[in-house]
């Protein structure tokens, strides 16, 4: 599985299909987030902004290889694990930008929390806006893969569809990404820091439960010739 999720990722950065999601995610961020922004708000707009570009990588990695070379290594691996490793790349494309970009808004942030709250110490803010960020990848994982073949077949739907379902996640309420968003703008608001425990499993195991049925679902769909 290892090599072939290496070879995803490969893939994934030599034809340059990485490039649009990442600049859009770089283009949102520079658009968001100003110099000296606290961290706790800031976080919880690049996190928000993370489940809508890896939801667009999961599309770029299921869909990056042509038909032939697909069948080559499918019947090579089999479907399922081919399809799985290329979700994977995705998911590990869509953390390393998450990790980056809280680097960044570290960089240029300013104090931790909003005037005239007292600011929180550090290495819970990191941890919070981690978590927050895996919590969003993963949900992004899971929109992408329901609005991909082999869930969604019509693949002229699959964009529209991909944004409308990742708003959607955002801001409806009980969702964990709506949860872990929320939580970081009141801990910028109030300097008390909650980790989301949570929704990190909540959006762990929706996730997980998403890619398995799709990894099967490519299998059977490929045995019966669709």
């Amino acid at each position: 599985m290892t090599a072939l999720i290496r070879y995803q990722l490969e893939l994934l950065f030599r034809s340059q299909r990485w490039l649009p999601p990442f600049l859009t995610y770089v283009l949102l961020m520079v658009i968001g987030i100003s110099a000296g922004d606290a961290l706790l708000g800031a976080y919880s707009f690049s996190t928000a902004v993370l489940l809508p570009v890896t939801a667009w990588y999961v599309r770029c990695t299921a869909t990056g290889e042509s038909a032939a070379s697909r069948a080559c290594l499918a019947a090579a691996a089999g479907q399922p694990r081919t399809h799985l490793a290329a979700l994977l790349a995705a998911l590990l494309t869509g953390l390393l930008l998450g990790v980056a970009g809280l680097l960044a808004v570290w960089a240029v942030g300013g104090r931790t929390t909003t005037p005239p709250q007292p600011e929180a110490p550090l290495p819970q803010v990191l941890l919070a806006g981690l978590l927050g960020t895996v919590v969003c990848v993963l949900l992004g994982v899971a929109v992408g893969v329901l609005c991909t073949r082999p869930v969604l077949l019509r693949a002229q739907y699959g964009i529209p569809v991909s944004l409308g379902a990742s708003v959607l996640v955002l801001v409806v309420a009980g969702s964990p990404a709506n949860a872990v968003v929320r939580s970081l703008v009141t801990a910028s608001r109030t300097a008390r820091v909650t980790f989301p425990v949570a929704a990190l499993a909540e959006s762990a195991v929706l996730a997980a439960l998403v890619v398995a049925g799709a990894a099967v679902l490519a299998g059977r769909r490929t045995e019966g010739g669709d």
